[in-house]
């Protein structure tokens, strides 16, 4: 018998419609995060469907000198360094019970909650002034 490239048997699904499936049926954790600077109190306050990628990507951008969504934040980055920040999980949806439910307006709603609690903005934070 001869396999496809990802090494199962022809005629069985690969290895990669199998994680596909999976990620549709395991979606990673969604919810709202914080970056906080230990140094000056200042808080970002964010949301993600795929929070474990966020904080990661985040983390990332900040210790390479590429994060432009927030200059001020990373220009704290810089001044303050790694050790005077904390990445904090806050709130978590619960997976949904059908997969494939978007829970975007869920997530926005979860959002705009930690931002009204804890008002991450001008001297309080990162975030830009809801208008």
């Amino acid at each position: 018998m001869t396999s496809n490239d990802a090494g199962a048997p022809r005629g069985s699904p690969s290895r990669r419609s199998e994680l596909k499936q999976s990620y549709k049926e395991n979606p990673p954790p969604m919810g709202v995060f914080a970056v906080r600077n230990r140094a000056n109190g200042k808080v970002l306050v964010g949301s993600s469907l795929n929070l474990p990628g966020m904080l990661n990507r985040t983390r990332f951008e900040l210790a390479t000198g590429i994060h432009r969504t927030y200059p001020a934040l990373q220009e704290d980055w810089a001044r303050y360094g790694a050790d005077s920040f904390s990445f904090e999980v806050l709130d978590v949806l619960p997976p949904p019970k059908e997969p494939g439910t978007d829970l975007k307006e869920e997530l926005q709603v979860l959002l705009s909650l930690w931002l009204e609690r804890l008002r991450p903005y001008g001297d309080a934070g990162y975030n830009a002034v809801p208008s």
